[in-house]
């Protein structure tokens, strides 16, 4: 008796395990996004790191991990989401080795732009080697699981990494932070090589890779002349740099366009650029991530070096802001979304606004003695207001795009996400340490508040160009498998996982 052809193949017995190892290799990619955060007095007493190689090793990982996701997507798609999975993860634990054993900052930064590269590779696999093994309920249930374990990762990084340097076990200090990667990293790649079945790629997707490379130069020229100007005086090669990251992005466009119309496959979907909704978007997200991250690193320089906390202590210190951020966005999430619509992303960066003024006021009446409760309060204000953005931007960017082009939207705005990241450390980091150098450390915190704002009050003008309601989750799930079965959807792969890791 002949099998069925049209019966559906029993589910993966080892399904659950595959998940297991998503989750790892997501967490692993969250740590080393924060976790280095608290490692700066310590690599200045190390390495000799000043600040614009503090800067540079960690708004390095997320300018080449931003740069690198939407090839990542592509590679997955041509040559199988197994095998770029299993040589991201292992590139990936093996950066992290190096970046234990790096002898001078130069080799740091160097490993750790490196380390970004990998995570590339590794990230923008998971989803879809979710959705080859998990269907219905069960990839409900799955992505139930990880919201909170990827918002659980971005709260521990900075309290796990302030804790390994703090504890100084057997003397390794911040090289801590990589070593913890490793036995993580060799066990998931273990269980990954065994229990992850193979399937193969599509060898007919042509991968843009000229493209690729505008990508990752013109993010280069963007975020170098940002990290070494200040230092430098801005020399004039540092505006060169700068306009010629606008050409390099120009010319990407051009590139895609150009690409589709020869019938190939481009790497973003060139119709996304046209949207004007869409593009403000992009513009929007990388305003509110830089002002995000530019400010959480401030507040931990802040608290290491203007009040000398260990690395503990400015680890625990990022907590009020993680409260603030889970309470915003479980009441956007769960309450306003739906109910007001685009008004939580206006309401949202008022709330932050109002956190800034009051932190902003809190600085200026502190004494001689210091503890974070003294400045709790206007960091959990703006940590609510952080949330609520959070919790609904991507929804309503994506609300903008049709279903087809979910895929190649979500992973434009997430690599939009972690390079906005990166320029917010050079550009916060610069605006802290001019004062800093000084030793008015306060005044250098309360300067990047005012950059803060600045930001805010201009992502929220462009809130206005957004859709009035955002995607449902449903629909935006939906839309993203389909448009994972056409053409240029490798993007997408990394690119809806990549929006909830946003929340964390």
């Amino acid at each position: 008796m002949s099998a069925d052809p049209s019966a559906v193949p029993p589910p993966h017995r080892w399904r659950w395990l595959i998940l297991a190892v998503m989750l790892v290799a997501e967490i692993m990619d969250l740590l080393d996004a924060s976790i280095v955060n608290v490692a700066g007095p310590e690599l200045e007493r190390s390495l000799g790191a000043g600040s614009v190689g503090l800067q540079w090793v960690i708004g390095g990982y997320a300018l080449t991990l931003g740069a690198g996701l939407i090839l990542g997507g592509r590679l997955g798609d041509r040559y199988g989401r197994r095998r770029m999975f299993l040589i991201g993860l292992a590139s990936f634990t093996a950066t992290s080795l190096l970046c234990a054993c790096a002898p001078d900052i130069g080799s740091l930064i160097a490993f750790r732009l490196l380390q970004g590269t990998a995570g590339a590779m590794l990230l923008p696999q998971g989803l879809g080697l979710l959705r080859e093994n998990f269907s219905g309920v069960e990839l409900t249930k799955v992505f139930g699981i990880f919201g909170p374990v990827l918002g659980l990762g971005g709260i521990i990084g900075p309290v796990l990494g302030g804790g390994l340097i703090q504890g100084d076990f057997l003397g390794l200090g911040w090289r801590l932070v990589f070593l913890v990667n490793l036995p993580i990293g060799i066990a998931a790649l273990i269980v990954a090589a065994k229990f992850v079945p193979r399937r193969p790629g599509d060898r007919t997707v042509v991968v843009d890779m000229v493209g690729a490379a505008l990508v990752a130069l013109s993010c280069a020229l963007l975020v170098l002349p940002l990290n070494q100007g200040q230092e430098a005086g801005w020399p004039l090669w540092t505006w060169l740099c700068m306009a010629g990251s606008v050409i390099g992005f120009g010319a990407f466009a051009l590139r895609q366009r150009g690409t589709a119309a020869q019938g190939r496959q481009p790497l973003v979907t060139p119709a996304l650029l046209r949207k004007p909704a869409f593009t403000v978007g992009l513009g929007g997200i990388a305003l509110f991530f830089a002002g995000l991250v530019g400010t959480q690193l401030v507040l931990t320089l802040y608290l290491q070096i203007g009040r000398h906390f260990t690395a503990g202590e400015a680890g625990l210190g990022n907590l009020p802001l993680a409260v603030g951020t889970a309470i915003g966005g479980a009441v956007s999430g769960a309450v306003l979304a739906d109910r007001i619509g685009r008004a939580v992303l206006q309401i949202g960066p008022l709330v932050q606004l109002a956190g800034a003024a009051l932190l902003g006021y809190e600085l200026g009446g502190l004494g001689g003695s210091f503890s974070i409760w003294d400045i709790a309060p206007g960091i959990v204000v703006s940590g609510i207001g952080a949330g609520m953005v959070i919790a609904a931007l991507f929804s309503f960017i994506l609300a903008a795009v049709d279903d087809h082009e979910i895929g190649s939207a979500s992973g434009v705005l997430s690599a939009v996400q972690s390079i906005g990241g990166s320029i917010g450390v050079a550009v916060f980091g610069s605006v802290f340490f001019a004062d800093a150098r000084s030793g008015e450390f306060a005044s250098g915190f309360r300067h990047a508040l005012i950059a803060q704002s600045c930001l805010l009050v201009a992502f929220l003008a462009m809130t206005f160009l957004l859709p009035k309601k955002g995607r449902p989750e449903g629909d935006e799930f939906t839309a993203g498998v389909g448009a994972d079965e056409g053409a240029g959807t490798g993007a997408g792969e990394g690119a809806d996982d990549e929006p909830r890791r946003a929340a964390a």
